[in-house]
């Protein structure tokens, strides 16, 4: 491994471990206890579609495994937009005006005899719709104790809720978990200041107790990095700051192939990229854009494809340059 991790191996956590779930008003995101390991109901037994898709990255093997799904008034992820204008992008995208839908995609990567899984997925942290990963995971033959590697682009709920179990162990046993050095600092150092969020106050005690909650079976041995970091040849991490003190993004490379990561730059495409309404959970809107642009242009110039963690599964495919902004042009679905 290069670059620079850090191990913080004697961090005292001070929040109490227990969060009672808490259910916004109709439209509103859920928030509930710890995550579970298996969502068979959620995905409607048998009869759900499928929720993984495997391609390739040079000799690298990718396969996007869904969460699920999470979401909540479109307002929250464009919280620039004027009401009216907003509702109307959402009619013409065929999308419900009241609810917006937000996916799961994560990514597993095997690559020197390693399974490397990058974004833990939210579990029920945040919703009852959330925690398919382990189904499937075993839909491809993988058991949680086969991924060696977790790493995480920032530590938001819906992207470390999966590193618990519903007893309170390691979902993962085997794993060693990354997480940015300024994201744990701010969320897990000492109570953040989460009034930046567009939600009622208790959802934000919520939302941050459910953090220090995921984070607590992993914190005796979490690896801290700093983007920039490679964390294994063929897996480097690009600083994407704004959106969380040290969210990263994520270049998965091998040969001449490569693909991006772009984490929480954009909940949908609709709004944050076809449209450059800003979303209401970056802490610094200002950075988060100038982020949000360094990134998106590069993307568009070395014609990158690109992995959207919330966007519409599988969440592959490539950033168009326009006149005013951007473009996002799915990518054809292989089979």
């Amino acid at each position: 491994m290069s670059g620079i991790t850090l191990n913080r191996r004697k961090i005292i956590l001070t929040a109490a471990s227990a969060a009672a779930g808490l259910i916004l008003p109709p439209g509103g995101m859920a928030l509930a206890h710890a995550a579970s390991t298996a969502s068979t109901t959620a995905q409607g037994g048998a009869s759900g579609n499928v929720g993984y898709y495997r391609f390739r990255v040079g000799d690298i093997a990718a396969t996007v495994l869904s969460d699920g799904l999470i979401g909540g008034p479109p307002q929250i992820y464009a919280s620039n937009a004027p009401e009216a204008e907003l509702e109307e992008v959402l009619r013409q995208a065929f999308l419900p005006t009241d609810r917006l839908t937000l996916n799961l995609n994560t990514l597993l990567i095997e690559t020197n005899g390693r399974k490397i899984l990058l974004e833990a997925g939210a579990g029920q942290t945040m919703g009852p719709q959330g925690g398919r990963i382990f189904d499937n995971l075993a839909a491809i033959g993988l058991r949680p104790e086969d991924i060696d590697v977790v790493v995480v682009s920032h530590t938001h709920p819906d992207h470390v809720g999966n590193l618990r179990t519903a007893g309170g162990g390691r979902a993962f046993p085997r794993a060693t978990v990354f997480a940015p050095l300024a994201d744990w600092d701010f969320f897990m150092g000492s109570d953040p200041d989460l009034s930046y969020m567009p939600v009622p106050e208790d959802f934000r005690r919520h939302f941050a107790a459910a953090i220090r909650q995921s984070l607590e079976p992993v914190a005796s041995g979490i690896e801290l990095y700093e983007a920039g970091t490679e964390i294994v040849p063929g897996l480097t991490t690009l600083p994407a700051l704004g959106h969380t003190p040290g969210m990263a993004n994520f270049l998965v490379h091998s040969g001449n192939d490569q693909l991006l990561l772009t984490a929480d730059l954009a909940y949908h495409p609709i709004v944050n990229v076809d449209h450059a309404w800003l979303p209401g959970p970056d802490r610094d809107k200002e950075t988060a854009l100038a982020s949000r642009r360094r990134i998106f242009d590069m993307a568009a110039a070395d014609r990158l494809p690109v992995l959207g963690f919330h966007f519409p599964f599988p969440g592959i495919g490539h950033m168009l340059k326009t006149d005013s902004g951007y473009a996002w042009v799915p990518a054809n679905w292989q089979f």
